[in-house]
């Protein structure tokens, strides 16, 4: 990270060089219901093709590319409707919204900023993400995304998912990319599977998702992110995301911080999996 980026307010420019490579809203004017949060769209390829959806209307709640929760303790930091035991997706004003305090650095190629998660009641977590735009090629770069949530009640906290609310299958919540929705739905794969229902849920190392002349590729670039199964849509729509609380909930002690690490590829045409390997280990390399 180098000098100042153009910016106001409301928005900065990520760029690689002098090529902008996606913006980031930190202070969105959006209805409560889709749970207010800072978001990046549109997210590009180094040749221009948006990679990222805003509010589509399939789901007018995915916000491009960032971090959302359905159930932090109750409340939902996703947005839409709450997934409820026994009863099924249903509307609550239980909706929490993520604030934006401060940037500790804002550069042309990333920043890191401090937030607040909060909702009826008062602050739930305070969260430091660090986001960076890493040239890889010609054809392809990086988006490094760090979030780390910390636990600023005085009680302990656990953060759940449909799946954890008996909706199976249902494990979002966490670091979520919702991609351009095309003719066709995209191809999803890891290096020895392909298929929605093959990489969904898995925890393969990397995740690549390629559409008309554009791939994504994911990949868990932590200890604990390698371990966290992947939510991933093609089907309904072009999604993918991490899954904090699969299988269980996951508790956060008061004080305690949860660390999350995602390195995204964004590459222009087609990429095998060799290509796609091969891109994940030079982005995710120290």
């Amino acid at each position: 990270m180098n000098s100042m980026s153009s910016m106001n307010n409301d928005s900065l420019v990520l760029r690689i060089g002098d090529r902008p490579v996606g913006r980031y809203i930190t202070r969105p004017e959006l209805s409560p219901r889709l749970s207010p949060r800072p978001y990046l769209h549109p997210v590009t390829t180094l040749a221009g093709t948006a990679v990222t959806e805003l509010s589509p209307a399939d789901h007018a709640h995915h916000l491009g590319v960032g971090v959302a929760v359905p159930d932090v303790e109750g409340h939902n930091f996703w947005g839409g409707r709450t997934y409820v035991r026994d009863q099924g997706p249903t509307e609550l004003d239980n909706h929490g919204a993520q604030r934006h305090l401060s940037f500790q650095l804002r550069d042309p190629d990333g920043f890191v900023e401090e937030l607040r998660w909060v909702a009826a009641g008062g602050e739930l977590l305070r969260e430091r993400r660090t986001v960076s735009a890493t040239e890889l090629t010609d054809t392809a770069w990086a988006l490094d995304f760090t979030f780390s949530l910390t636990n600023t009640t005085p009680d302990a906290l656990s953060l759940g998912s449909p799946a954890t609310n008996g909706r199976p299958g249902a494990a979002y919540g966490g670091f979520f990319w919702r991609a351009r929705k095309e003719a066709e739905a995209p191809v999803v794969f890891t290096a020895g599977t392909e298929g929605e229902d093959a990489v969904h849920g898995s925890r393969a190392d990397w995740v690549g998702l390629a559409g008309a002349g554009w791939t994504l590729v994911f990949a868990g670039a932590t200890e604990t992110t390698r371990r966290d199964p992947w939510f991933v849509r093609t089907t309904e729509y072009p999604g993918v995301g991490s899954s904090l609380a699969h299988d269980e909930r996951l508790p956060v002690a008061a004080g305690e911080t949860v660390v999350r690490r995602i390195v995204t590829v964004v590459a222009d045409g087609r990429l095998e999996r060799g290509e796609a390997a091969a891109l994940v280990r030079k982005a995710v390399s120290p």
